[in-house]
């Protein structure tokens, strides 16, 4: 089966795109999403979380999220050791849920894909772009948060200059309606090369 990677800067649209090939059948596995549940799950994360970042790290209803952007998202070093002890799980877990699929591809949808090198294990890449006001925007009703906490955590992902010198394939989302069509394309291209 062949793995898909699936990314954009924060307000980018991924997850959207991601719910499109969804509805098409594809299988698709959020890596946020699972290092979310992970973080939660796993006594090694957790542990290790505490060790790095004190007690506060975790409340009792689990990863204390809010204490934890507001520390790695101003300091980049610790946003590295904390990827350092979730990303090998998430990729374990990925791995474990590939065998498990059926189809000619699946979606890995993750948002640091060419950041932490996990492009690498993809056959295929697709990046997701949209303009930085529209992504604003968009992150502003979505999580309720503030510019300045989007700046922060947007200065931690790379331009997506950057990344489109790596991206197999790219997707302006500035309508749904057009990247709903250009998912099917992709989509209908890549079930051809089976």
């Amino acid at each position: 089966m062949k793995i898909v990677g699936l990314t954009g800067g924060i307000g980018s649209g991924k997850t959207t795109v991601a719910m499109f090939f969804k509805e098409l059948g594809v299988p698709v596995y959020i890596a946020d999403d699972e290092a979310k549940k992970l973080t939660n799950r796993s006594k090694v994360i957790k542990r290790k979380l505490i060790l790095l970042l004190g007690k506060k790290a975790y409340t009792n209803d689990g990863l204390n999220r809010k204490f934890v952007a507001d520390k790695i998202f101003k300091d980049t070093g610790l946003l590295q050791k904390v990827n350092e002890i979730i990303h090998p799980k998430v990729a374990q877990h990925f791995q474990r849920w590939l065998k498990k699929q059926e189809g000619a591809y699946c979606i890995k949808e993750a948002a640091i894909l060419f950041e932490n090198g996990g492009y690498k294990e993809c056959d295929l890449t697709i990046l997701v772009t949209a303009p930085k006001e529209e992504r604003i925007k968009r992150v502003l009703l979505r999580d309720k948060t503030t510019k300045k906490a989007i700046a922060e955590r947007m200065a931690n992902q790379w331009e997506d200059e950057e990344k489109e010198k790596l991206a197999d394939i790219i997707i302006r989302n500035t309508s749904l309606s057009t990247t709903r069509k250009q998912v099917k394309k992709i989509h209908f291209s890549l079930i051809k090369e089976r």
